[in-house]
């Protein structure tokens, strides 16, 4: 008992963490599995403390009492695997390693667990708390260190695995921490009573730095795809990954390009710092619209944008969106024309081309970097009308018109384009 105000101390801090952790992000399913890791461990910590003294009188009940720990365990190799099911896998790695020895581990978490209902006497005799090191020399300590080892050492055999892939900078700070603070929390275990809920605290000390580092990062990452992406997109991203926000697909949706008039002109007899002030008025301008409407940026090319609505999320009505889009883009950049004229150099404008079609998404390039792609030919058209479209004009196509009921197109006389071998109809809105 001369240890249960630090044992429950330190109990306390780490069922904070957990409601810290699932009350910041509880939609995300990595952060509910470290949430439950943390609670069961305080929950062990505080049991150890406080309940596992009094068991020595009666320990044939105690074995229940390393649920805690059998879970605690189990949730973070949890936490373990959902991370690494975040982290895009090059197509050179094979995942199915790490994924089993995660599942191992949790394995080797439920015979400990099994051995402290079928031993408990010797799991607090010679296992919990040891009043002294010489406990390694029984082979009751070893009966219940083996499988709490080795799920131990499988954990940290799947994170050595994943972050041979090279995560980046924000998942890799947190992997580290993981790395270094589970040893600290399971040796608390083990420690003598004086000794476990220091090393236990200092385990979650460095698992909160790398939290607090992961979680600073993540924001500024957040801050800048908001700017790039809908708000329904960055949030899939944060939760489920880049692999599954970026997975390869076929989908219909509909594709809006649009490029400044003149900018050829005006990037010759304007100085650098001019256009590149220019250019990121108008990105910041089509970037809101697009987030507006559910649009994912897929490219920026000098003055040409290129704005994906219905990926990689589905929309149903992501033709009727994309018509909304072009005009708010059309609307916000005639507003900084304005604006623009009033400065020196030549007058600038603004076309627009939207198509819609069944289009591949995914993701390609090499290990240092990966590409959004959408590949097919309503992403051609919609360039190709943008192409066409004059100062302040939206050109759509047929597939459009018929989706998004533009109530207000005019039909434009066909047109031989660059890639299509038929004249193709189109309207402008």
């Amino acid at each position: 008992m001369d240890y249960l105000i630090p044992s429950l101390l330190v109990s306390i801090v780490a069922v904070g963490m957990a409601l810290a952790f699932l009350s910041a992000d509880r939609g995300s399913a990595t952060s509910r599995a470290l949430a439950l890791a943390l609670a069961a461990t305080g929950l062990s910590i505080f049991l150890n403390g406080y309940w596992v003294p009094a068991a020595h009188r009666n320990p044939s009940w105690s074995g229940w009492l390393a649920l805690p720990e059998t879970l605690a365990l189990i949730a973070m190799l949890e936490w373990l695997l959902r991370v690494r099911r975040m982290v895009p896998v090059p197509e050179e790695f094979d995942t199915r390693t790490g994924d089993w020895l995660l599942r191992l581990g949790q394995l080797g978490a439920l015979v400990y667990q099994l051995f402290a209902l079928l031993w408990p006497e010797l799991r607090i005799s010679q296992f919990l708390h040891s009043t002294s090191f010489d406990a390694v020399k029984h082979g009751g300590f070893w009966l219940f260190a083996t499988p709490v080892l080795f799920t131990v050492l499988s954990g940290l055999g799947s994170l050595l695995l994943l972050l041979n892939r090279k995560p980046e900078v924000a998942e890799r700070i947190r992997l580290i921490a993981f790395a270094g603070a589970v040893p600290f929390c399971v040796a608390g275990l083990v420690l003598p009573a004086d000794l476990g809920p220091i090393s236990i605290i200092v385990g979650e000390m460095i698992l909160l730095v790398g939290a607090v580092h992961y979680h600073v990062l993540q924001g500024q990452r957040g801050f800048f795809l908001s700017r790039f992406l809908s708000p329904e997109v960055a949030r899939l991203v944060s939760h489920s990954g880049l692999h599954v926000a970026m997975r390869e697909s076929q989908l219909t949706l509909s594709v809006v390009a649009c490029d400044l008039r003149g900018f050829s002109r005006f990037a010759r007899e304007v100085p650098s710092g001019g256009v590149i002030q220019i250019l990121r008025e108008y990105y910041d301008a089509v970037g809101e619209v697009a987030a507006r409407y559910g649009g994912t940026i897929k490219d920026y090319a000098g003055d040409g944008v290129l704005v994906l609505v219905g990926a990689p999320i589905a929309l149903p009505d992501h033709a009727s969106r994309a018509l909304d889009l072009a005009a708010g883009v059309r609307d916000a950049v005639e507003r900084l024309v304005a604006q623009w004229a009033r400065r020196d150099g030549p007058p600038l404008g603004i076309g627009v081309g939207v198509a819609t079609g069944t289009v591949t998404v995914g993701v390609i390039g090499g290990r240092s970097r990966l590409e959004y792609t959408a590949v097919g030919a309503a992403v051609n058209l919609a360039c190709r009308l943008c192409e066409q479209a004059q100062d302040g004009e939206i050109l759509i196509d047929l597939e459009t018109l018929r989706a998004g009921g533009a109530a207000q197109a005019r039909p434009r006389p066909a047109v031989a384009l660059k890639g299509f071998g038929e004249p193709v109809v189109h309207f402008g809105v």
